[in-house]
């Protein structure tokens, strides 16, 4: 357990996702269903409830907005499932209509999250290091009218 990290996704997808794209996607969720010859041997974010090391709640939703699919994901990952992971996130890169960032990948002990972002059909990771925090005890979230 000592390898796990938090992965968390918020992105688009288009209206014109395939009936397969969504079966597989759905799966993934955790919703049941069947999958194609996909290589997957387990959805990768079916689990929900109490996270056991990152705290909060795993989540894992699928909805449509009128004009496309909303999906956020909340999981606890280990190493092991990278591959998969990777695999998953490429795809979901390839089809997302959000620009930016898309998500996070974090080692449960580590302050700073590794930043997914989706550009041109592609995501990137951007690995956030510093040299110093600048830490605001009074302002938590920022007053924009200050």
């Amino acid at each position: 357990m000592a390898d796990i990290h938090e992965l968390q996704l918020a992105l688009d997808l288009p209206d014109s996702l395939s009936s397969q794209d969504l079966a597989l996607l759905r799966w993934h969720l955790g919703e049941g269903g069947g999958r194609g010859d996909d290589g997957y041997a387990y959805p990768l974010w079916g689990d929900r409830g109490p996270a056991l090391r990152i705290g909060g709640v795993l989540v894992g939703e699928l909805r449509s907005d009128g004009s496309g699919w909303a999906l956020t994901v909340r999981q606890e990952a280990h190493p092991d499932e990278f591959d998969d992971l990777r695999r998953m996130v490429l795809w979901l890169g390839a089809r997302t209509t959000t620009v930016g960032i898309i998500g996070y990948l974090r080692f449960h002990e580590a302050h700073l999250p590794d930043v997914l972002i989706a550009r041109s059909g592609a995501v990137h990771r951007a690995i956030l290091r510093v040299d110093g925090v600048v830490a605001s005890v009074a302002e938590v979230i920022p007053d924009p009218y200050a």
